[in-house]
């Protein structure tokens, strides 16, 4: 039986570090700003399995509809048995990759990878019932912590769903592709799911839920804070705002103050200073089109092999090859 206590490389002092050091920068600097990554505690990873079942959040059901539709021809194409997930979840979508692989051919490994102990933990438990002759290696940690400790060995495939490739500026994007490339050989692949560009206003609807969920989870990075490192804000007192940069074709979600506040935080001994109507920059999501996807990942050392969208066009999934 597989263990379902996933590894953690860093110690709790080192994720502390991690996260005073992202408080102290970005709430110095203008405009402010926080890490999406922060928002993923228990309760920020509950609130985020929330969002994908609303109506307004399209991209889950797209991409779903995806790796339906080709996962087969996917798992086919590539000849894995080792498939490698960054920011897993609760691997939900990726049970339709790992089914592909036992028709296929009884799929050896999978080592799925999040930022949260406790979602990591729950995927790797029902994984170990539903797919007993599968080996688990879950690693707790980010995208860079992950890559540097990957398993070796079989025909390895990383994937990285849910568009979260979105959530980089686009300066850091081709470092990380740079990063997954040399986390492979020659011939390994790289399957990477990317929302596409489409009506702004129905993007809006998506980051801005009728329900107030996107909003919980926005918020939740200051419960995180508060909790952490002894801040003290008034979390009630902050606005969930989701706007669409045209020029940059993205999504930016922030909090504004609601009031003009001073909020210490105890732990690096900070004071923040917020105007009424300032805003806190928690997390952007770019939007794609085949070309700039195609560029990026040839820019990194991958040739794309595979295009795969839904049937509306909403999402694409590409499959590439490390050349």
């Amino acid at each position: 039986m597989n263990s379902v206590e996933p590894l953690d490389h860093r110690s709790e002092s080192d994720v502390t570090r991690e996260l005073l050091a992202d408080a102290r920068i970005g709430l110095t600097d203008s405009p402010k700003w926080l890490p999406p990554k922060w928002f993923y505690d228990a309760r920020g990873s509950e609130l985020f399995e929330r969002i994908t079942e609303l109506p307004e959040y399209y991209q889950t059901r797209a991409e779903y509809e995806i790796l339906e539709r080709y996962a087969l021809d996917i798992v086919e194409r590539t000849g894995v048995d080792t498939l490698v997930e960054l920011g897993s979840g609760s691997s939900y979508k990726t049970r339709l990759l790992l089914d592909a692989m036992r028709k296929h051919g009884a799929p050896k490994r999978f080592v799925p990878s999040d930022v949260s102990r406790s979602a990591l933990r729950g995927a790797l438990s029902a994984l170990s019932a539903d797919y007993p002759e599968l080996e688990l290696h879950g690693i707790v940690g980010d995208f860079a912590t992950t890559l540097a400790v990957l398993p070796t060995g079989g025909e390895r495939m990383i994937a990285l769903l849910g568009g979260t490739i979105g959530n980089m500026p686009v300066e850091q994007r081709g470092g990380f592709l740079g990063e997954v490339r040399s986390s492979l050989v020659r011939g390994e692949w790289f399957l990477l799911g990317t929302d596409l560009v489409k009506d702004p206003s129905r993007l809006c609807r998506a980051y801005d839920d009728s329900a107030g969920v996107t909003a919980e989870f926005n918020r939740n990075v200051l419960h995180v804070l508060n909790r952490e490192l002894g801040a003290d804000f008034p979390v009630e007192e902050f606005e969930h705002r989701a706007r669409y940069e045209q020029g940059r074709e993205r999504i930016v979600l922030a909090l504004r103050a609601r009031r003009a506040m001073r909020v210490w935080l105890r732990v690096p001994e900070l004071a923040v200073e917020l105007a009424r109507g300032e805003e806190i920059e928690t997390e952007m999501s770019a939007k794609f089109r085949r070309g700039g996807v195609e560029a990026e990942l040839e820019a990194a050392g991958f040739e794309l092999a595979g295009w795969y969208t839904d049937e509306a066009g909403d999402f694409a999934v590409s499959l590439a090859r490390a050349r």
